[in-house]
């Protein structure tokens, strides 16, 4: 009588069995190449993440179904390597769009606790290899690293709106990276709204006050919106002599490591580019790309090309490039 009347609710309210889909393994069908495309990572590179947040990650529960460690990662890897809605992420990882927002804000949480282990300042035996380095980019002397900000785009957050708006008008979180000559990122501070000024952000960072005590042996390079100090060198605004005009062109060539580190970790995880979360899960985030980001300089991770070269591509480039050597230089 039990089951005849479970069938009978069961017809009258319209039940329908839940059919659980089986999710991709990327793991077993793409290739290496195809691994980079798609999560920026290789076969090797992923487990040994995994293993990174394993102690935090395994055998969470999502909807009565139990993810393995390893599907988490890809899941957020995924994420942070488009940056796009979390619904085409479930859609092309075969899960919930609920769940997909859970694993990316979990597995956050867990690479931003690392960042104190791959993001550290070279110490005092590192740092004639940092210096060695950096005067091979641009002839300046005495450098241990490059510092400058980056913005990360979000959406309008829900509190304080106005704070995120910067001088571009667009709502973002302002993000002070110190990075060497290898694009390794050496010191980061990732909390301040999109308003706030470098140099700001700068005087009431960590790293200015322990280095106004302890003044580092070496100099950082910074652009005009930095103060000049004895730890830090910023360009002459104009130079009068060329030995000046010498010092702004190598403190130019050296200084640009910044810009190629904020290029090429914002082209690595694309999702940086903007984020459609409020500004606290945007510092996660941005901070767990950052460990990732130290992770793949590392373990020499390549970054794969964006814009397929085709070898007609390549002949024409190298051609132009040969005639405006050939003219001009």
């Amino acid at each position: 009588m039990a089951g005849i009347v479970h069938i009978f609710h069961a017809g009258r309210r319209g039940y329908r069995q839940r059919v659980h889909t089986e999710c991709p393994k990327p793991l077993q069908q793409y290739t290496t190449e195809e691994l980079y495309d798609r999560f920026r990572f290789g076969l090797d590179d992923i487990n040994y993440i995994a293993d990174l947040v394993r102690p935090q990650l395994h055998c969470r529960i999502l909807r009565s179904h139990a993810l393995t460690v390893e599907e988490q990662v890809l899941i957020a890897l995924r994420f942070y390597a488009c940056g796009t809605f979390y619904q085409v992420i479930a859609d092309s990882m075969g899960v919930h769009k609920t769940t997909v927002g859970e694993v990316v804000t979990a597995v956050s949480d867990a690479l931003a606790r690392l960042l104190d282990h791959f993001v550290t300042f070279p110490n005092d035996g590192q740092i004639a290899k940092v210096k060695r380095k950096c005067f091979l980019l641009g002839d300046m002397p005495n450098t241990i690293g490059v510092i400058g900000c980056t913005h990360v785009h979000i959406q309008a957050p829900h509190q304080r709106e106005w704070e995120y708006v910067n001088r571009k008008g667009r709502h973002s979180i302002n993000v002070q990276l110190v990075g060497d000559a290898d694009l390794a990122i050496t010191n980061c501070v990732v909390r301040w709204p999109g308003s706030v000024y470098d140099a700001q952000i700068f005087r009431e960072s960590r790293l200015f006050t322990e280095f106004q005590i302890n003044r580092p042996d070496g100099v950082i390079l910074a652009d005009s919106a930095y103060p000049l100090l004895p730890w830090v060198m910023t360009p002459f605004p104009t130079a009068n002599t060329p030995s000046q005009m010498r010092y702004n062109n190598a403190h130019g060539r050296t200084r640009c490591a910044i810009e190629r580190l904020n290029g090429v970790l914002k082209r690595r995880f694309a999702c940086l580019n903007y984020l459609r979360v409020e500004p606290q899960r945007a510092c996660r985030i941005t901070l767990a790309c950052i460990v990732l980001h130290n992770i793949a300089v590392h373990r020499r991770v390549p970054l794969t090309l964006m814009i397929p070269q085709s070898p007609l591509h390549l002949w024409i480039g190298g051609a132009m490039r040969d005639a405006i050597v050939r003219n001009y230089f």
